[in-house]
């Protein structure tokens, strides 16, 4: 099977191309770019096409991050997996940035994203990959608690900030993982939709109605 692989849920924008089968990597592209995922990720699908030797139709199965992450890049990320999968009549499945961040990781872990504003994203998962508790955001103080009261192995950006001793990590995901996770998971049970665990800084103003005439 192949399957092409989006990342646009942090300030990266990557694209690749995945042969399940055989287990590699056919062709990858993409760069941290910070803004404008719309614009350029297009861009580097062709150039992971381009560098796989392979055209839009040979696509089976459409695989991107859904978040916890940018807002408006997972937005971006997901509404091109969508459209591209409709086009090409083939499955679109989304992939958790915590569940990637897990992946390959020895032992049961606890992936904390930092979320900014004095919170994190935060996942449990078991010594193979799968989760132990649903995603959740949570005060710094909070997670840091509960990360102290459990003693476990810890992964992602926020990781330092629950416990000193952790390593200091970023949340860029491997787009390899994201193909291997994606090309795994069941389409009815895992379809492509944000994973928001916090609403949008954005917010409708109430009260300026214009009346009509």
């Amino acid at each position: 099977m192949i399957v092409l692989a989006i990342d646009t849920a942090g300030t990266g924008c990557f694209a690749a191309l995945y042969d399940s089968d055989k287990d590699i990597v056919l062709g990858a592209a993409g760069a941290d770019i910070g803004r404008g995922h719309a614009e350029r990720l297009m861009e580097f699908v062709d150039a992971a096409l381009d560098a796989a030797c392979m055209n839009l139709p040979d696509i089976d199965r459409v695989a991107v991050t859904i978040g916890p992450g940018s807002f408006t890049g997972i937005r971006v990320g997901v509404a091109a997996a969508r459209g591209l999968a409709l086009a090409l009549g083939v499955p679109a499945v989304g992939v958790s940035t915590l569940a990637a961040l897990a992946a390959g990781r020895p032992g049961p872990s606890l992936i904390a994203i930092d979320a900014k504003r004095d919170e994190v994203y935060w996942q449990r998962f078991s010594a193979d990959g799968s989760a132990a508790t649903p995603p959740a955001i949570a005060s710094v103080e909070a997670a840091r608690a509960v990360v102290l009261a459990d003693g476990e192995a810890l992964g992602g950006s926020a990781a330092a900030l629950l416990r000193a001793d952790a390593g200091a990590e970023t949340d860029g995901v491997s787009i390899a993982t994201v193909a291997r996770l994606g090309a795994r998971l069941d389409p009815e049970a895992n379809q492509p939709k944000p994973l928001y665990l916090r609403g949008p800084d954005a917010k409708p103003q109430s009260g300026f109605a214009i009346r009509r005439a």
